[in-house]
């Protein structure tokens, strides 16, 4: 037997396992594609903008709703009439929710990585018993050869395809994981340059105010 017959009962999983594991690559390495390409140059066209006009930025910034630094910016400027420090906070909040669907999936990916191993371990373990159930005391080369053989190939090749799932899975867990942390970093750093455009907006804005009081 060849192909998935021939690796025994534990091919069966390690194929679900592996095509959920691909889906799921293939949705992240989207997603990622997607935010990577794009909110640099958002960012950047957004802070130049609240330089000189806030109202339109928040404009520009929800055309990209679909991003999370799009929706971490937007969160703290439509606070109205927010000090400072409430803007600091809305920001704060606002990314921590965003952190959730940047490590989606992580989870998956872990539990993977656990049980592909294992189940190539269980294989290995199945194709050992077929095959010395195949032997007897005296026997030749013959029929039960075959059966021999036959278990030590399911043996191998259940703990290959388990190995080689569980290191293709590390592989993209741990590129996820690393644009998580530089994402994280990204967010943080944006947030700081859009908070003090804010702070600098905000005394403008109450120098304004005590100028029209001021008698």
């Amino acid at each position: 037997m060849t192909g998935l017959g021939a690796g025994g009962i534990v091919m069966v999983p390690l194929l679900v396992l592996s095509l959920i594991t691909t889906t799921l690559i293939f949705e992240r390495l989207w997603f990622w594609g997607r935010v990577l390409r794009r909110q640099t140059v958002i960012v950047k066209a957004a802070l130049d903008c609240y330089e000189q006009n806030p109202q339109a930025a928040l404009a520009k910034l929800q055309t990209e709703a679909d991003l999370p630094v799009a929706r971490i910016f937007l969160a703290a400027l439509t606070l109205p009439e927010a000090t400072p420090d409430e803007f600091r906070l809305a920001l704060e909040s606002a990314a921590q929710s965003e952190l959730p669907g940047l490590k989606r999936f992580s989870t998956v990916f872990d539990t993977v990585v656990g049980i592909a191993p294992l189940l190539g371990l269980l294989g290995t373990i199945l194709g050992l018993i077929r095959a010395l159930s195949s032997l007897q005391l005296g026997d030749a080369l013959g029929d039960r050869a075959v059966g021999v053989t036959a278990g030590i190939g399911e043996a191998l090749i259940s703990t290959a395809a388990g190995l080689v799932l569980a290191i293709a899975t590390v592989f993209f867990a741990n590129l996820f994981q690393g644009l998580y942390r530089r994402q994280r970093a990204f967010l943080q750093a944006a947030g700081s340059q859009l908070e003090l455009r804010y702070r600098r907006h905000y005394r403008q804005f109450i120098q304004a105010r005590r100028d029209r009081l001021r008698p």
